[in-house]
């Protein structure tokens, strides 16, 4: 059975994810491992929808190994196909965060610059957020607000589910 979390880019999956397990599966890196190339230059050269196939053979084969604990990246819920996988497994951990708040960590994070941060202006990135939402909340069997809290509280939280 998987803990899968969820939520926008920034929202601190992979940081959680390290904590409730060193051999967690963080979807991004597994997948930069497999393609070779980091996302950014995957999403210049193939483009968003060759990802969204790579990623949705990643979730698959996690799930169907049953990995204890799943950190995909933000835009898992794009695909409806994702959806309906996830909507089947029994522990989906959303990290709601706040957009503002959001926004600052990814602007803040310059290890780490992302396809969408990079190429849309803050209204229409924070319109995808907005848009991503409600999927995330419907996904969910769990909602952590994480504002306010440190990763490690929030680590504590899920092993109490």
């Amino acid at each position: 059975m998987s803990k899968i979390l969820l939520g926008f880019m920034g929202a601190g999956k992979t940081t959680v994810g390290r904590l409730l397990d060193p051999n967690f599966h963080d979807m991004d890196e597994l997948i930069v491992n497999q393609i070779g190339m980091s996302i950014n230059d995957f999403f210049a050269q193939e483009g968003e929808e060759a990802f969204r196939k790579i990623e949705t053979a990643t979730l698959e084969s996690l799930l169907a190994n049953q990995a204890k604990i799943i950190s995909p990246g933000g835009g898992i819920v794009v695909n409806p196909h994702n959806r309906d996988l996830l909507e089947k497994n029994p522990y989906n951990i959303y990290l709601r965060v706040d957009f503002d708040t959001l926004y600052k960590r990814i602007e803040n994070d310059l290890a780490m610059q992302r396809p969408l941060y990079l190429n849309n202006t803050r209204e229409e990135f924070k319109k995808i957020f907005e848009a991503r939402l409600p999927i995330y909340e419907k996904i969910a069997t769990h909602i952590i607000d994480v504002a306010g809290k440190t990763p490690e509280e929030i680590a504590e939280i899920i092993r109490c589910l």
